[in-house]
């Protein structure tokens, strides 16, 4: 299963999006030109970056990236998905544990992603470049996956009557939006003005009251017992 299959993205090629290619020694070279990727596009946006500048920057031919990426929007996209793929293992690890200890180690391993990799995550959340239809389609994958990573716990089923599915995306959209809040507020010395434990609990309490009010309008998905 590809990176778009497990976010819930999977859709008909497209002539700009990246192909996997054959060799070990080509998914290493491919996957070396994603991670330098990820350090450009975190320091310089999308439309100041030419083929060029990329090449220069990651010290190689421009037909080397066109071999793998096709385009520079391929190379974006793929980038992108890369940054999706790891930020949507961290929150569905640790899948043994007890819900609500579930639930802490899906949210700060969301809150560490986002705190360490500034850049992809605004990117994911914001839907790319201006208003780019599949950037916000990998978006949505995102939000689906971490909903049904947050009902297995839960619930311990991923399907949801859509109720409880649109509770649970409101508190991801309002995790989203706290988050970015975070990730951009600092004091005069560089600090972040919360801790990310506060953040976490905070995230964690509002999740729990989502998780109350599902089952008063949904009692087909009662809240997890609390530890």
């Amino acid at each position: 299963m590809n990176n778009s299959q497990q976010c819930g993205t999977d859709r008909s090629p497209d002539p700009d999006r990246p192909q996997a290619r054959g060799t070990d020694r080509s998914v290493a070279r491919r996957a070396e030109l994603i991670t330098i990727g990820r350090k450009l596009f975190a320091d310089t946006s999308y439309d100041a970056l030419s083929m060029d500048d990329i090449a220069r920057q990651a010290g190689v031919a421009k037909g080397l990236i066109y071999y793998y990426f096709k385009s520079k929007r391929g190379y974006y996209l793929a980038i992108i998905e890369d940054s999706v793929a790891d930020l949507v293992a961290r929150a569905a690890g640790d899948t043994e544990l007890p819900p609500e200890e579930r639930a802490h180690r899906t949210i700060d391993g969301y809150l560490r992603y986002a705190e360490h990799h500034q850049a992809a995550y605004r990117t994911i959340v914001s839907g790319g470049v201006g208003f780019d239809a599949e950037v916000h389609a990998i978006r949505d994958g995102v939000r689906e996956a971490i909903i049904g990573t947050i009902a297995e716990g839960a619930y311990g089923r991923r399907a949801i009557p859509p109720l409880a599915r649109t509770a649970l995306l409101g508190w991801l959209c309002s995790v989203e939006g706290i988050t970015l809040d975070w990730i951009g507020r600092a004091d005069a010395a560089g600090e972040k003005e919360l801790p990310r434990d506060a953040v976490r609990e905070l995230l964690v309490r509002t999740l729990r009251e989502t998780l109350d009010v599902i089952e008063e309008f949904e009692p087909t998905c009662p809240a997890p017992p609390r530890g």
